[in-house]
């Protein structure tokens, strides 16, 4: 039952930031969808960076996982998005903006995704610190 509303809670977090660069980079349906293109991109870094670090320990609950990585990322980003954009994008004309950006989101998505899990086990080999001082830094 708590993973079930890790992923509610995540997804209403997801959808209310996905909202707010979706009105932070407006676009027309014939114009580069930069929003598109910059959730789903940071999306794959973070999730790549979560899976190959927060994932890693054995003490992260199942529904921490079920929160951040469905519920939160799933809902902020999405491929229906991609696509909608590049049938609009072909739909308006612009079939080789449509390429571009389609490419940008797969390759990108995937090199960020890499270099997320790359720095997230990087993150993971040191232990979590334990005792904060007064200036909040870590000991």
């Amino acid at each position: 039952m708590r993973s079930y509303l890790a992923v509610l809670v995540g997804g209403l977090v997801g959808t209310g930031l996905r909202l707010g660069w979706d009105l932070a980079l407006p676009h027309d349906d014939d114009a580069f969808p930069f929003s598109t293109l910059a959730v789903n991109l940071i999306g794959a870094f973070v999730l790549g960076w979560l899976v190959g670090g927060l994932w890693k320990r054995h003490s992260t609950p199942n529904w921490v996982k079920a929160g951040l990585g469905s519920g939160l990322l799933g809902s902020f980003t999405t491929m229906s998005a991609v696509l909608a954009a590049v049938v609009l994008l072909t739909g308006a004309g612009e079939a080789w903006l449509a390429a571009l950006y389609l490419g940008v989101s797969v390759v990108g998505g995937l090199v960020l995704a890499a270099a997320g899990l790359r720095l997230g086990s990087l993150l993971a080999r040191r232990p979590m610190p334990t005792t904060v001082t007064d200036a909040g830094q870590t000991l």
